[in-house]
């Protein structure tokens, strides 16, 4: 799930969350997101399901923390707020049409991960990887390679599978790369945490975060155009009555996921 870590005023209102404002209130809804298939993957998720926090929209987008879904689906209020940013005229109290999640924070990653070392590791192969990351094994480096963080860019809420939730913690945990080697602009707020990352719970789907109408609205550095961020055709979500986070029709069946929005205290 993808936060802007960077002020930006919308509609009078800055829409800046960024990890240090995610550990300060703890927990806060996932509300501003507007597009169907971001809407559809929340309220597909669980209490307890995990969640990649990213930055994005700014010098150095990438994963910045771990969370976890605290309140399952309900509807986004702030859809009818005239003076919210994310105001969305079309929807009724009496007939919601967007819903939001409560994330919970549970932990800075000990090392930022760029997106530009995801892309870098996604073009390379296993002999070729940046210096100090030698310790991913090949089924780390394939399952960044088929994440949607790097296949897709735009959407704001992802789903992202065990493999590549996996190697993202062991990246957080260990570090090792050089920004100069993989391209990470100067003056980037990527920041290091002084915890490390929790496991995921066995079995459980996963998430990641930011402004859902900043993600429509313009590409986050360079990341290629999303064709389904359309506000007007719904994608409908299947109708098998399982809780599984899915995308797109191909996608793996277990799989967590990733977001962006304006955010505010629980």
């Amino acid at each position: 799930m993808k936060a802007e870590p960077d002020s930006r005023i919308v509609k009078g209102k800055d829409v800046k969350f960024g990890v240090d404002d995610f550990e300060e209130v703890k927990t806060t809804p996932w509300e501003g997101v507007r597009n169907f298939e971001a809407r559809n993957l929340m309220q597909s998720m669980s209490v307890g399901d995990k969640v990649l926090f990213y930055h994005s929209n700014c010098k150095s987008p990438g994963i910045a923390g771990f969370a976890e879904i605290a309140k399952e689906a309900y509807p986004d209020y702030t859809a009818w707020d005239s003076s919210h940013p994310y105001f969305d005229p079309k929807t009724k109290q009496d007939a919601p049409k967007w819903h939001m999640v409560d994330v919970a924070f549970k932990s800075r990653a000990a090392h930022f991960v760029p997106l530009a070392l995801l892309r870098r590791i996604a073009d390379s192969t296993s002999p070729s990887l940046p210096a100090g990351i030698e310790y991913l094994s090949h089924d780390n480096v394939q399952a960044i390679k088929g994440m949607a963080l790097v296949t897709r860019g735009r959407l704001s809420v992802q789903p992202v599978e065990e493999g590549a939730w996996a190697a993202i913690e062991l990246l957080a945990d260990r570090g090792g790369w050089s920004e100069d080697e993989i391209g990470v602009k100067k003056g980037a707020a990527a920041k290091k945490a002084t915890t490390k990352a929790a496991a995921p719970k066995r079995g459980k789907k996963t998430a990641s975060k930011k402004s859902e109408k900043a993600d429509e609205e313009r590409a986050d550095e360079g990341e290629a155009s999303d064709p389904v961020e359309q506000e007007d055709k719904e994608v409908k979500p299947k109708a098998n009555g399982s809780r599984k986070r899915k995308a797109d029709e191909g996608e793996p069946q277990e799989t967590r996921v990733t977001r962006q929005s304006t955010r505010r205290k629980a």
